[in-house]
């Protein structure tokens, strides 16, 4: 099946002549989406998976240890996406100073994490901004803190011609629409959020997710605000009561695919393969989200048990391992400030979590050395190392 989904525009770029994309307005309608055959078992799939990753949410003792890990892994890992050159480790370690950074490719990690605290607060408050084209832009100039994206214009729509792929908008694999043409398309798309539709929720995320990366409203950082979005969309239609899921992992996995998906929408308005791919990463990465919920939470356990069974446990020693899932890496320094406790008191609590297992050195430093909790950093690290 082919469809039209959009037209394009002619228009004059740093002195050579481009054709812009215009899309048309969403849900998709000539001819309307077919959600049968397998891309009906894999809408079912993809919303069961989700059902059961919101559920697991509530089985688990301290969820906040598991958006705290998820945030920052999807942080990295949308980020790598766009090329940025950081893992979870270097994050983590800055965090874990407690030192602003000066390594441009961290503090857009940073920035990630950052935008999508303040988004889904956001949703969350009775006063808050529901998603709109401010919300945004508010999380759009978060998003792009720091010194690699202060120069372009955070928060605020373009108002320049920008393109995808290409040394030249002459030569881009994908321009999109025009500035002057992002007042109303913007306006069109918060209507597909808002509107009402008889397509499933996963279906609309799917499709404004497209829509937003086919738009490219802002000069920079469009890529990891669209798949941002996908989160915030789902808090929006209530699939979700935490932030658990996210797609970079699998987009990263997937990377061509991706594109080519993105891109055969533009072309041959094939909505249906876009939603197949969407949809499988969508139970993929829910179905892997519980199990790694699951395990981090056995690690834990098992850690903290081999801990209160060692004759030389402390209450400080036990207080600081409740920390650890949100402080993963520590030094002596960082116990004293986490626990208001004396350097000594700080120093035998590492010892006795370093011989209980739970703790390893990260490097071979002897002046407050870092140490990190492994077994779990191991696990939470899966797929963010470069």
């Amino acid at each position: 099946m082919k469809r039209k989904t959009g037209e394009y525009e002619r228009s004059t770029v740093a002195g050579e002549e481009v054709s812009a994309f215009i899309p048309y307005a969403l849900p998709p309608r000539d001819p309307p989406l077919e959600l049968t055959g397998e891309l009906a078992s894999l809408l079912a799939r993809a919303e069961e998976q989700v059902r059961l990753l919101d559920l697991a949410g509530d089985l688990v003792p301290s969820i906040e240890w598991f958006v705290y890990a998820f945030v920052r892994k999807e942080a990295v890992l949308s980020a790598q996406i766009e090329g940025t050159q950081a893992t979870l480790m270097d994050l983590l370690q800055v965090e874990a100073s407690g030192e602003e950074t000066t390594d441009a490719h961290v503090e857009e990690v940073c920035g990630y994490v950052s935008a999508l605290t303040y988004a889904w607060e956001e949703l969350g408050r009775e006063t808050g901004l529901p998603i709109s084209r401010r919300l945004l832009s508010e999380t759009h100039r978060r998003l792009l803190r720091g010194a690699r994206g202060s120069q372009k214009h955070p928060g605020e729509v373009r108002r320049s011609q920008n393109w995808i792929g290409g040394t030249r908008p002459g030569n881009a694999d994908f321009v999109p629409p025009p500035p002057h043409r992002l007042g109303d398309l913007l306006r069109q798309f918060e209507g597909a959020i808002h509107d009402e539709s008889d397509l499933p929720p996963l279906v609309r995320i799917g499709l404004l997710h497209v829509q937003f990366e086919t738009l490219h409203p802002y000069l920079d950082g469009n890529g990891r605000l669209g798949r941002l979005l996908i989160t915030l969309l789902l808090r929006h239609w209530k699939l979700l009561s935490r932030p658990l899921l996210y797609l970079s992992l699998f987009f990263k996995l997937h990377r061509q695919e991706y594109y080519r998906r993105l891109g055969a929408v533009r072309t041959n308005g094939d909505w249906e393969g876009w939603l197949s791919f969407f949809l499988e990463g969508v139970a993929v990465m829910a179905e892997e989200a519980v199990t790694t919920a699951r395990r981090l939470h056995t690690i834990v356990a098992q850690s903290r048990a081999r801990l209160v069974a060692r004759d030389d446990a402390t209450v400080i020693s036990i207080r600081l391992f409740e920390l650890l899932p949100e402080h993963p890496i520590v030094t002596v320094n960082r116990v004293v400030d986490l626990l208001d406790c004396s350097r000594p008191a700080a120093a035998k609590a590492l010892r006795v979590l370093e011989a209980a297992e739970a703790l390893r050195a990260l490097d071979a430093r002897k002046k407050n050395r870092a140490l990190v909790f492994s077994e779990y950093l191991d696990k939470l690290r899966e797929g963010t190392e470069l």
